[in-house]
């Protein structure tokens, strides 16, 4: 190891004081968490509300176009097509020269055909322009896709309940619920900025990025309640707060090593993935961030506050040696 310094960055025992700062922390996330319900919600309109709306969800055509060398600049991609009333939108990510195209053919004119001539425009503003994908989503389909993206969310959050219940307690339950609807919601109130920014659509990739970070989450808050646990049963006279304490300071480095290679991949996807995998990989990166802090100022609080059984009569208890808080 001597020839790899940097593994030695992280201690391999922390001693942080997280319950403290909890009611500071649990505060700051109310307000974060209203914050993306309204920029969410508003300004109230199907079927969206506040996020933008992806092709997924709206219907529509999008197109994936690469105007490399030239960088694909939104204005003038809006100058290029103006007077075609397509009500387009622009996505640059992923590149200098990669864009996504979304927009609304007029009622009955033949996609293809507009299409070819969004194309034309393009190639005569631009020089050269190669679409890498094109695709189309009626208003049908649209309707179906987020009424199925919204239940699947909904059943997520239902199951890993049912889990978190059977698995240990109640509590337990309750606090990676809340963790959960705190990272989609604050997630939420990320695709909602970015999508005012023109960066990130709401889409069937942006769900499913939602859903791995429910399950991400999920696994970091069973690994610390497990440690919590067993914790509970061997230092049955130590208070509540220090056990949780103790708890996620032995998982943190863990937590943190594991999070890491996780960031890698996603910032390599989210430089070098084009704009098909930009929002995903975005979205994904400010989840693991999210799920982590939830495991500790979300789910453990909400431990803290309900309380839980120390175990049976039966086990002994440890006893315990004066702690040193650094």
């Amino acid at each position: 190891m001597k020839f790899w310094p940097l593994i030695k960055v992280l201690p391999v025992r922390t001693h942080f004081r997280f319950v403290r700062l909890s009611r500071v922390f649990a505060s700051l996330s109310v307000l974060a968490i209203v914050g993306s319900l309204f920029l969410t919600l508003y300004p109230f309109k199907p079927p969206c509300g506040g996020l933008a709306c992806g092709i997924d969800f709206q219907g529509g055509t999008v197109m994936e176009i690469s105007t490399s060398p030239a960088p694909a600049d939104p204005a003038k991609v809006h100058a290029a097509l103006s007077g075609m009333n397509l009500n387009e939108t622009v996505q640059t990510a992923g590149g200098p020269g990669l864009a996504l195209l979304r927009f609304e053919a007029p009622k009955g004119a033949d996609i293809s055909a507009t299409v070819t001539q969004v194309t034309n425009r393009l190639k005569g503003a631009f020089g050269t322009v190669r679409v890498v994908s094109t695709d189309v989503v009626g208003p049908t389909v649209s309707g179906e896709l987020l009424t199925s993206g919204m239940l699947g969310l909904g059943f997520a959050i239902l199951a890993m309940l049912l889990y978190i219940w059977f698995r240990f307690e109640l509590q337990f339950g309750l606090g990676a619920v809340a963790a959960l609807f705190h990272d989609v919601f604050l997630t939420f109130g990320l695709i909602a900025i970015m999508g005012r920014l023109g960066k990130i659509e709401f889409d069937l990739k942006a769900v499913a990025a939602i859903l791995t970070i429910i399950g991400y989450s999920m696994n970091d808050t069973v690994v610390v309640f497990d440690r919590f646990r067993e914790n509970l049963r061997k230092y049955k006279r130590m208070p509540l707060g220090e056990v949780i304490d103790m708890s996620i300071n032995e998982m943190l480095t863990r937590t943190i090593i594991t999070s890491m290679t996780a960031v890698l991949a996603l910032v390599a996807l989210a430089f070098f993935g084009g704009p098909t995998l930009y929002s995903l990989s975005v979205i994904m990166l400010f989840g693991i961030a999210i799920g982590t802090y939830s495991s500790i100022y979300i789910a453990a609080p909400v431990i803290l506050l309900w309380g839980v059984k120390r175990g049976g009569d039966d086990e002994e208890a440890v006893p315990l040696k004066p702690a040193t808080v650094r």
